[in-house]
């Protein structure tokens, strides 16, 4: 094919490869597609996409003419398309000399994007924009193919080790250029201050841009994250996405606005109605996006890692440093950190409370350690000890102090919400728990905030917005004079760039957190009691389920109450599981916070004695009031997460209760109007019999009165005034219209026949029987009975 047919094809290749942006064309399902299910199709799909492979080359080949390609602004994630529809230019450079009108008759604004810009545009964006297909198999995000091309690109274009490999060149000894700058077609407002990217900083001070491969191919490097980064964390709400703005940009955009209303007054609020509906996405990431963030945000702290020691002189640095060095250096602060905390305050906010927040969590700890990703080996030692957070980690710390202090805080509002009972809600609790309590990571975490809560008198003057920009005049990689001033004023340009100057910082190590804390060690001890009484309930129930016990008439049936839980399924090896994380979790956050032992102490006492005389949970927290006992907010928290609760009886008369699921209702209504009638025929003479203080009386005491049943009735405590009620002896047949009675009667016929016993006779026996097994527990019952007035 000539280079303009494959121009004309290589916008259809790219939809029919990863789908078109309205869904209607699914493309190759990248992300469904493993090798484990297809194991042809996955090879094949890999080698065509793989950096040195025929698609990429086809890029790089239409790279060499400078072909463009329109991408439609309509597209992009909420915040950016409604900024550039408003005629504000994002700060990101990926945007600028890109926005192209319309020509007439056109429907929108696009973005002429060079080839490698458009492949890595729908590559990305695919992630979010294609719609899951149903699948009859599991399919698991970080075995898919998608999942490892981004992993595949990563390492290409964001290499650990060496230089970023240069593309196939169609020229012998020739490169493919750089995209060069072009003039904006239509003039924009920047929403902060240019900030113009890595490579043609470096090129401006380079005499020819063949002179250095590495300063030509960084582009690459550089315009594969930031799509990433806006594609896969671009999203959020109006609030967020104004605080974000500073305040010179603010009335910026508030002249450009009054403008526009000047020469348009018929629609002046038409645009900002659906820039602000733009601006309010509903963005809802799923399980696998945020996996891909993980791996990205793993994939930095190693990148970034790789760096090489900086020379002892300040001078060589400028000179030797290559462009890839430079761009390792400010990789997470200039291009990542920021949408990052904004996506996992997202996340954290409106997840929902269920075991899927793990690979948020996971993503999240994955940030916080970059210690993990270093290429240095951590020592070897026969005591298997935590590894200590070494010093040269607590300017990351300290420059990333939100995303430990406030995510921790929102970690704790989440884990106050939650069932800890559950072996994966508890299993994130320890990991968190884990990760903080490493050793010297709390200190270095206080003595950040201890430089946030500095007195701002050493601190030069600075506007919102603009603690990392650099003057017009310098370098954006140019360093601070390593001074405690220097470090006071990080943190407090970290903290303000990212919430702003009217931001209440709370003290992660402050009172109001640690009560959060005190808190959660208090539901840690609440679940290792409701586990243990779990693990106790089930142990009974196991024990005393048999064949025989099937037959058995059990108190369930008479009053049909339910004491078991939602949990009793979760196993004995899970609820083992549940306390060995919950304790340790508890230990962690002793160890964090330097909670109090007696303090401590004192809680799990007050948990312990939550179980009462029969070994079951407590009621919910509740206050005596006039009309009974009401619950507080934490005896609602108690029953919505299964701590503690209720036990919900029938009280009333037996024979009246509704009929249950295991009941023959037509034999039910039967059976109680021939009780009915008996006891009213019979009324009398049952009354003399059970008066009688002989063998006889104690018999139709036994059977016609069940003591039992009115010691087992646990009234409601909500109620205050109680009345008992007094049936007197009767005759109840109900039992007989069990399916559970009718079945054993069956089997008991069936088996009888064998033996050539006929019904009659089978009766009878079944009649003696019976008889024998009340005299003998009319015997035991009298005298286990307690003595009565």
């Amino acid at each position: 094919f000539s280079l303009k047919e494959l121009h004309g094809i290589f916008p259809w290749l790219v939809e029919n490869i990863f789908g078109s942006l309205d869904g209607i064309i699914v493309g190759w399902n990248l992300r469904s597609l493993q090798g484990r299910t297809n194991p042809t199709e996955y090879s094949v799909a890999l080698d065509f996409l793989d950096p040195s492979g025929p698609m990429m080359k086809l890029v790089y080949k239409l790279q060499a003419e400078e072909y463009r390609y329109d991408f439609p602004v309509s597209y992009l994630p909420g915040p950016v398309k409604a900024s550039i529809q408003e005629r504000v230019l994002p700060e990101c450079s990926l945007y600028h000399n890109k926005v192209q009108f319309p020509s007439s008759g056109g429907l929108g604004l696009n973005l002429a994007l060079n080839p490698f810009e458009y492949y890595m545009f729908y590559f990305a964006i695919s992630l979010i924009t294609q719609k899951d297909t149903p699948v009859t198999h599991h399919v698991s995000p970080s075995n898919s193919a998608y999942f490892i091309l981004v992993d595949t690109y990563l390492k290409c274009f964001l290499p650990t080790e060496g230089s970023v490999l240069p593309p196939p060149s169609s020229n012998p000894g020739g490169a493919i250029p750089s995209p060069a700058p072009r003039s904006p077609p239509v003039p924009f407002t920047s929403y902060g201050m240019h900030h113009t990217s890595l490579l043609k900083r470096h090129i401006a001070h380079q005499p020819s841009v063949n002179a250095d491969p590495a300063s030509q191919e960084i582009w690459r490097s550089e315009t594969l994250l930031q799509i990433f980064v806006e594609m896969w964390l671009h999203h959020y709400s109006l609030e967020m996405y104004q605080k974000m703005q500073s305040p010179h940009v603010k009335l910026e955009v508030l002249h450009y606005r009054l403008s526009i209303s000047s020469k348009h007054h018929s629609s002046p609020a038409q645009s900002s109605y659906q820039a602000l509906h733009a601006y309010q996405e509903s963005f809802k990431p799923t399980e696998e996006h945020v996996l891909v963030v993980r791996l990205l945000v793993k994939h930095l702290h190693a990148f970034s890692n790789s760096l090489k020691p900086e020379p002892l002189s300040p001078s060589a640095h400028s000179h030797t440093a290559s462009p890839l060095e430079e761009f390792k250096r400010v990789v997470i602060p200039r291009f990542v950190q920021e949408k990052l905390y904004i996506f996992l305050q997202h996340c954290f906010g409106h997840w929902p409370l269920d075991a899927s927040f793990r690979a948020v969590l996971e993503m999240w700890l994955s940030y916080l350690q970059p210690w993990r990703y270093a290429p240095e080996k951590p020592p070897q030692s026969t005591e298997p000890l935590p590894r200590s957070v070494s010093e040269k980690w607590a300017a990351f710390i300290q420059e990333n102090l939100l995303m430990y202090t406030k995510l921790f805080v929102g970690f704790l509002n989440r884990a106050l919400r939650t069932d800890l009972v559950s072996p994966k809600n508890a299993l994130m609790v320890f990991r968190v728990a884990k990760v903080f309590a490493q050793p010297n990571l709390a200190e270095m975490i206080l003595k950040g905030e201890q430089l946030f809560l500095e007195p701002e008198l050493v601190i030069p003057h600075r506007q919102h917005r603009l603690f990392m920009t650099p003057t017009l005049g310098g370098s954006f990689l140019s360093s601070w004079p390593p001074t405690i001033t220097d470090a006071s004023f990080k943190v407090k340009s970290h903290v303000y760039s990212l919430e702003g100057q009217d931001f209440q910082y709370k003290q992660m190590f402050g009172t109001e957190v640690r009560n959060l804390v005190l808190k959660l060690a208090q539901l840690i001890c609440q679940a290792q009691q409701t586990a243990k009484s779990i693990s106790d309930h089930s142990a009974e129930t196991m024990a005393s389920q048999s064949f025989f016990s099937w037959f058995r008439f059990t108190p369930s049936e008479v009053n049909g109450s339910y004491t078991g839980n939602d949990l009793d399924e979760i196993g004995q090896d899970s609820i083992k599981k549940t306390d060995e994380y919950l304790e340790k979790a508890l230990e962690y956050l002793c160890q964090i916070f330097k909670l109090n032992e007696a303090q401590l102490t004192q809680m799990m006492m007050k948990c312990g004695t939550a179980q009462d005389e029969n070994g079951k949970k407590q009621l919910p927290d509740c206050i005596e009031s006039e009309d009974g006992l009401i619950l507080t907010p934490l005896g609602r928290y108690q029953m919505i997460n299964g701590l503690r609760r209720f036990e919900v009886q029938y009280q009333g008369d037996t024979e009246l209760q509704p009929i249950r699921s295991y009941e023959n209702a037509t034999l039910v209504r039967l059976l109680f109007r021939l009780s009915s009638a008996l006891n009213e025929r019979f009324a009398d003479q049952m009354d003399v019999l059970c008066s009688r203080e002989d063998f006889v009386g104690r018999l139709c005491r036994y059977h016609l009165t069940n003591p039992h049943l009115i010691q087992k009735i646990r009234y409601s405590p909500v109620v205050k005034d109680r009345t008992s009620h007094n049936w007197g002896p009767r005759i109840s047949l109900r039992f007989l219209a069990s399916y559970r009675t009718l079945v054993s009667l069956l089997m008991i016929y069936f088996i009888a026949s064998w033996f050539y016993i006929g019904p009659v006779g089978c009766t009878f026996i079944i009649l003696i029987g019976y008889f024998l097994y009340a005299v003998i527990m009319t015997f035991f019952s009298e005298r286990w009975k307690p003595h009565q007035h």
